[in-house]
């Protein structure tokens, strides 16, 4: 009996120590939002701490804490005011009137009216402008917003605008031909926008012709109708389709802004005379800077 009371007893102690030890983990789990366990650890959804999933029956060899920040999954970071949150939605609001101002120009020109389908074009370029200035200056940027940006362009800028040219080419030249000129613009389009998603960002120049300036450029060429042969168009959109995989530095809009007023009278005088002439020679010395500035660079 002596015997058996004392097996009894060690019994009691290790099952008392046990849940002594269970209860300062969990206590230890709730005060750094950490569970120690030596299991396979997985999210635990909504609550911004890790949990243990079934899968290891050994003992415990080293129980290290895990620290899962409770913002971690959170789409605007910073302080979620009411205006923020507000601002925030305004600003992505503004991307998906892109995109869907995007589809909106596939379904025009596959109704056959790519000049209307690219005046849409134009508006997306407008509100991809408009959702960047407005996250920097509400400050409400976030690396969702970018990445919903990117995904925006690519379905506005590299399959509806080449979707429009190929509308507006119909007829024009053979059909294989402008089906390989349009699938080269939307292939171009992804590796610049992942390239740009990647690389350090340059706050002078662009490495490559910008997507958004390349949809511009094709918007605006069907728009106005230039008196060009369907060859020619042909070879300028593969042009400016290899121009955005370039490596030659582009300067940014702010840059351009900043010359000398009187090289703006330029443009301003040629587009009295001639609007489509003066276009044609504004996008091309746009693409010339780009190699003489780096070959300038070169140089030096």
């Amino acid at each position: 009996m002596r015997r058996g009371g004392s097996l009894a007893r060690q019994a009691l102690l290790v099952r008392v120590g046990r849940r002594s030890g269970d209860a300062g983990r969990a206590a230890t789990a709730t005060r750094a939002e950490v569970i120690y366990t030596g299991t396979e650890l997985a999210p635990y959804a909504g609550r911004g701490r890790t949990v243990a999933t079934s899968g290891s029956h050994g003992p415990v060899a080293m129980a290290q804490p895990v620290v899962v920040e409770a913002d971690s999954g959170a789409l605007l970071p910073g302080e979620r005011t009411v205006r923020r949150r507000i601002s925030f939605a305004v600003v992505n609001g503004c991307t998906l009137a892109s995109l869907g101002l995007g589809l909106l120009a596939i379904f025009l020109a596959m109704q056959g009216e790519p000049r209307f389908a690219a005046a849409c074009l134009v508006a997306c370029v407008a509100f991809d402008g408009l959702d960047g200035a407005l996250a920097r200056r509400l400050g409400v940027s976030s690396p969702f917003g970018a990445q919903m940006d990117s995904l925006a362009d690519m379905c506005s800028f590299g399959l509806a605008a080449p979707v429009v040219v190929y509308a507006s080419l119909a007829h024009t030249v053979p059909t294989a031909a402008a089906a390989v000129a349009c699938m080269l613009v939307a292939g171009c389009a992804a590796i610049r926008l992942a390239r740009f998603n990647v690389s350090p960002k340059d706050g002078k120049f662009f490495a490559g012709v910008p997507t958004t300036m390349a949809a511009a450029v094709l918007a605006v060429t069907v728009l106005i109708g230039l008196p060009l042969p369907g060859i020619a168009v042909l070879g300028g959109v593969a042009v400016l389709a290899f121009a955005m995989v370039s490596s030659f530095p582009y300067a940014k809009l702010a840059r351009i802004v900043k010359l000398p007023p009187w090289l703006w009278l330029l443009p301003i005088v040629g587009a009295l005379v001639d609007a489509r002439l003066t276009f044609v020679l504004i996008v091309g010395t746009y693409l010339v800077s780009g190699p003489v500035m780096w070959l300038r660079a070169k140089r030096v």
